[in-house]
């Protein structure tokens, strides 16, 4: 059984359809990543899903209980690590999840040996009685999950489960939560900023505009991009960008990290490259599609749009001359 149903979920504000209409499930022990624009429906459909919001029409299962109908079961069911800190920074990791397993009415003999159990999990287990004040970013990160993992939930709903953190303590956070749907079979839905976090996902899901345009696994969305990005640095990045643009009609940007050169076969087009520019390109390399570069195909933006690099806006200004 899908512990995620989503069927036809529409979603309106007025005159507005923030939803049009979206499905998707979601089977034990997967990583569901739902990938979006700000406004694309992103949070609308977690907030239907975590019963904070009443959907306008089709239905939303979790663990086989309507989001409406038996909110009380759904939230019983699921877990939630927020973007945004939760934690009482003036009780200790113990007494922050004791008070959590209360208020999920965890059975008074279960308490100890759960809250042991979910520190344990994420390395905690002896800093059990430390004030969280005095945890770094990470620790405070793992202590979220132990808390959300508390009460045995189906689901774990994770918002931006990592932003704000450094790569090695992101690195860390992910082996845990892979750790953990090993051992328990958790299913989680993620939304996050982070590409290489939605490399993890066993599939994707990308939102616009209230649809979901595609759905598939990571590697087969890049398949169905059949160009290559070379990046070369030359001794004149500027005069061989425009040379590539205006005589060749390539889609070539001369940026910080050189020039770079979509192509369909970039392991032809290197020799011509050399041949063409001897003595003047000093290093070269050649990149297969990322899922980035998925997204902003049928986007047409970036996934932090606000932060977008020059790599970012060079893909984008591809796409925009491709559609011409």
């Amino acid at each position: 059984m899908n512990i995620v149903e989503v069927d036809r979920l529409r979603k309106n504000f007025g005159p507005l359809e923030a939803l049009k209409g979206i499905s998707f499930s979601i089977t034990p022990g997967e990583i569901f990543g739902l990938l979006g624009p700000n406004g694309a429906g992103k949070s609308t459909t977690i907030k239907i899903l975590v019963t904070l919001l009443r959907k306008s029409s089709g239905s939303a299962l979790i663990n086989g209980f309507d989001v409406d109908r038996e909110s009380r079961r759904v939230r019983e069911s699921l877990g939630i690590i927020f973007q945004d800190p939760s934690l009482d920074e003036r009780l200790t990791a113990r007494e922050n999840l004791y008070f959590h397993s209360k208020l999920y009415h965890v059975p008074a003999a279960q308490i100890g040996e759960r809250i042991r159990h979910a520190l344990q999990l994420v390395d905690l287990q002896e800093r059990a009685d430390s004030l969280v004040t005095t945890f770094s970013g990470g620790m405070k990160r793992r202590l979220e999950i132990a808390r959300g993992i508390l009460h045995t939930p189906k689901v774990l709903f994770l918002d931006e489960p990592t932003i704000g953190l450094d790569p090695q303590t992101r690195a860390h956070i992910w082996d845990y939560l892979d750790g953990l749907r090993r051992s328990t079979g958790l299913a989680m839905l993620l939304t996050t900023h982070y590409m290489d976090e939605a490399e993890i996902c066993d599939r994707v899901a990308i939102i616009d505009h209230g649809e979901i345009i595609t759905m598939d696994t990571p590697a087969n969305l890049k398949k169905n991009l059949r160009h290559d990005i070379i990046t070369i640095a030359t001794s004149d990045d500027e005069a061989i960008a425009a040379a590539l643009r205006d005589q060749d009609g390539l889609d070539a940007v001369s940026s910080s990290g050189g020039v770079r050169i979509a192509v369909d076969d970039g392991q032809t087009f290197i020799p011509q490259l050399f041949a063409r520019f001897a003595g003047m390109i000093h290093s070269v390399d050649i990149e297969k599609p990322s899922l980035e570069d998925v997204f902003i195909q049928l986007t047409g933006r970036g996934i932090r749009e606000e932060e977008a690099s020059s790599a970012d806006r060079f893909r984008r200004l591809v796409r925009m001359r491709r559609r011409r």
